[in-house]
């Protein structure tokens, strides 16, 4: 069976967020222990598994995502990882549709350039007092803080680029406080210090309760964080840099309650995986 490893939302190799892409022949999916065991032994924030469908299907493949220990409801550079290799080893162009388990059925539009746009439901928050704790844990004082529903994230606005770059979060007292109120993980995010530099906004994404200290590039965390930018700053396309010591850039455009997420990907290793 083949397998890829893909670095999402950047046009260069070791940048942006590496994702595992497993393409299952037709039939049954695998046993969700092996899948599990499978994206653990990678060690990658996210794996994806995809399955194609019958014709008569109202989507082309369905897509599940692991992390090293558990299965999520949304992952956005790992389905483009995934509509990057069927692009390069399918050839495919133009739309295919992923059933998921849990977010609907989501359409990745792949262009002949390389470009690769997600449409994904939007996330807006819900202004919420900031938790207990979760200063000292980021080590870092938020302005705000909002609820992201469905997502289940806590995106926390900081006061400037550069508290987001610097942050050094307690990720073991982070982990208690996600397990405590719920949570997926935590987004900090500030506007962007200037606005020649070619993105918006700035963002960092943690959620060590799933095995991922610090996610490199979320594509999902841009679905709550367009909404909140858009507003904020009277814009519908803006471009969101990802700070992570990776980097990565997400360009996002708001589509009423649908969230446009639009990057690049580059194979780095196709293998075998052997069962």
């Amino acid at each position: 069976m083949r397998f890829h490893v893909i670095d999402a939302f950047t046009d260069r190799p070791f940048a942006g967020n590496p994702a595992g892409v497993c393409l299952l022949p037709a039939g049954d999916w695998p046993q969700d222990d092996w899948m599990q065991q499978v994206a653990a032994e990678l060690g990658f924030s996210e794996s994806a598994f995809a399955l194609p469908l019958p014709a008569s299907s109202e989507a082309d493949w369905e897509i599940r995502w692991f992390t090293p220990l558990v299965e999520t409801n949304l992952c956005g550079h790992a389905t483009l990882a995934t509509t990057h290799v069927l692009r390069t080893e399918h050839g495919l162009t133009g739309a295919v549709r992923f059933r998921s388990r849990r977010s609907g059925t989501l359409v990745a539009q792949a262009d002949e350039d390389g470009t690769v746009t997600l449409d994904f439901p939007a996330a807006p928050g819900t202004e919420t007092p900031v938790p207990q704790g979760l200063a000292e844990a980021l080590g870092q004082k938020p302005d705000t803080a909002f609820r992201t529903g469905a997502l289940g994230d806590l995106l926390t606005v900081l006061p400037d680029e550069q508290a987001v770059r610097s942050a050094v979060p307690d990720l073991d007292a982070l982990a208690g406080l996600i397990r405590r109120e719920g949570l997926r993980g935590v987004i900090i995010t500030a506007p962007a210090a200037r606005p020649d530099q070619g993105y918006d906004f700035v963002s960092r994404f943690f959620s060590p309760a799933e095995g991922i200290p610090e996610d490199p590039v979320t594509g999902s965390a841009h679905t709550a964080l367009a909404p909140y930018w858009s507003a904020r700053l009277g814009r519908d396309g803006l471009t969101g840099l990802q700070v992570s010591a990776r980097t990565g850039r997400v360009r996002t455009a708001l589509h009423g309650d649908r969230v446009h997420l639009s990057g690049h990907a580059v194979t780095v290793l196709d293998g075998t995986l052997h069962l």
